[in-house]
């Protein structure tokens, strides 16, 4: 007969068995996204912002490790609660933390502010979590969620006037749920992006913040341009 204690160590065995190394990683980049909430609140802001930016880096590696290895039928899952924690709710309790004195005592000001961000973080939900049923492999519908985590550690690095960027916010938020299409970046594309973020996290404040300013724009680039691009090539005729 077995008993509880002894069916409770069964199932532990067997989850823990489910886990991949592509999955390890995944868990890696949840925990950077823990530890980067926990600077948030000890108002270690840049180490937090550091911390994102290397779940992101760790995001895009446990996907390689996953194409050249088994993936496992914990994968999906875990990568949707890993990403939801590293790149939108630390993204945007990092970006509430930066802007917090430009708000001081201006009520109006916090649920303007409150408001975009909790749009912001349901527009995340809906877009992790309908990823797996929309996955392609050319291009992703709807902006990837990487992309909006990176725009808001950029934001938090250049400490720019926070009403102008608000609207910026919601566009890109409404972004993630459209059905806007993005090309996918390659290895190379991949590569040009930690060399921006290692950068970014090693010169910061450097130069006039002038590696953010190129990173946003690099960014911006994708987002507007990434789309067209993809509408372009559609419409180019194919060799007969």
């Amino acid at each position: 007969m077995i008993t509880y204690g002894q069916e409770s160590i069964r199932l532990q065995k067997s989850m823990i068995k489910l886990l991949t190394v592509a999955d390890l990683l995944t868990l890696l980049n949840a925990l950077c996204g823990f530890i980067a909430l926990l600077m948030i609140f000890t108002t270690e802001l840049r180490f937090a912002a550091a911390l994102i930016f290397l779940g992101l880096i760790i995001d895009g590696l446990d996907g390689i490790v996953a194409r050249r290895t088994r993936t496992g039928p914990l994968g999906e899952y875990l990568e949707s609660i890993a990403d939801m924690m590293t790149l939108s709710v630390a993204p945007l309790m990092l970006f509430y933390a930066t802007y917090a004195s430009h708000m001081e005592f201006e009520v109006w000001m916090n649920l303007l502010v409150g408001g975009v961000l909790v749009f912001s973080l349901l527009c995340s939900l809906i877009r992790l979590s309908s990823f797996s049923t929309m996955k392609e492999k050319s291009y992703f519908t709807g902006l990837p969620t990487s992309a909006s985590a990176i725009f808001l550690v950029l934001l938090s690095f250049l400490s720019l006037n926070i009403l102008p960027i608000l609207p910026f916010i919601v566009l890109v938020s409404l972004a993630m749920i459209s059905p806007i299409r993005f090309p996918k970046t390659g290895l190379k594309m991949d590569m040009v992006t930690t060399i921006f973020i290692v950068i970014v996290v090693l010169v910061n404040g450097i130069y006039s913040n002038i590696v953010p300013w190129l990173f946003l724009t690099a960014l911006l680039c994708y987002i507007i341009g990434g789309p067209l691009y993809l509408y372009l090539s559609k419409k180019k005729p194919s060799n007969l």
